[in-house]
């Protein structure tokens, strides 16, 4: 059994409140739009993380951290991209990949909106943590736990961070 943080597009901002929400977790899952390479460190110095860049990282986090990424998490086959879509509406980008070998989990960022939903066509559950970061539109800043266990999702919490005071 694993507990799983996921954040995304945090646009180098940091918040104390991540270490706090990730205590219990095994691993974090960044989805890209990281921004500065000390975030991503300071996360990985309190648990194990797997990342993928987003369309803001540059330079040391493009070396760092593949665009697409995809694994085993217990007895799940994860894919993860920051611009992915989302069921229906996959981004072209990532579209192929997911109809010709569909996997259990497909993590994606970008949008900064929120959404947990499952694909019924494909059987796969698709998650975008929101955005965890000041930079952007949304009213409020999110992040995801989620326990996996086997090839079960369980326990699948939205955590609000608070709400996004840049938000014109």
């Amino acid at each position: 059994m694993k507990k799983i943080g996921i954040i995304s597009d945090t646009h180098s901002y940091w918040d104390d409140k991540y270490l706090h929400y990730f205590e219990p977790c095994d691993e974090i899952w960044h989805a890209g739009d990281i921004c500065s390479t000390e975030l991503i460190e300071r996360l990985a110095e309190f648990r194990p993380v797997r990342a993928v860049c987003g369309n803001c990282d540059g330079g040391d986090l493009r070396l760092m951290y593949p665009e697409v990424l995809r694994f085993k998490c217990e007895d799940v086959d994860v894919l993860m991209k920051h611009i992915g879509g989302y069921p229906g509406r996959y981004d072209p980008s990532v579209a192929s990949q997911i109809y010709a070998r569909p996997p259990q989990l497909f993590i994606s960022g970008h949008s900064h909106i929120l959404k947990v939903k499952y694909d019924r066509t494909l059987g796969l559950l698709h998650i975008n943590p929101g955005a965890a970061g000041l930079q952007g539109w949304h009213k409020e800043r999110t992040l995801i736990r989620l326990t996996i266990e086997g090839n079960k999702f369980a326990d699948c919490e939205v955590i609000t961070l608070g709400n996004n005071q840049n938000r014109i």
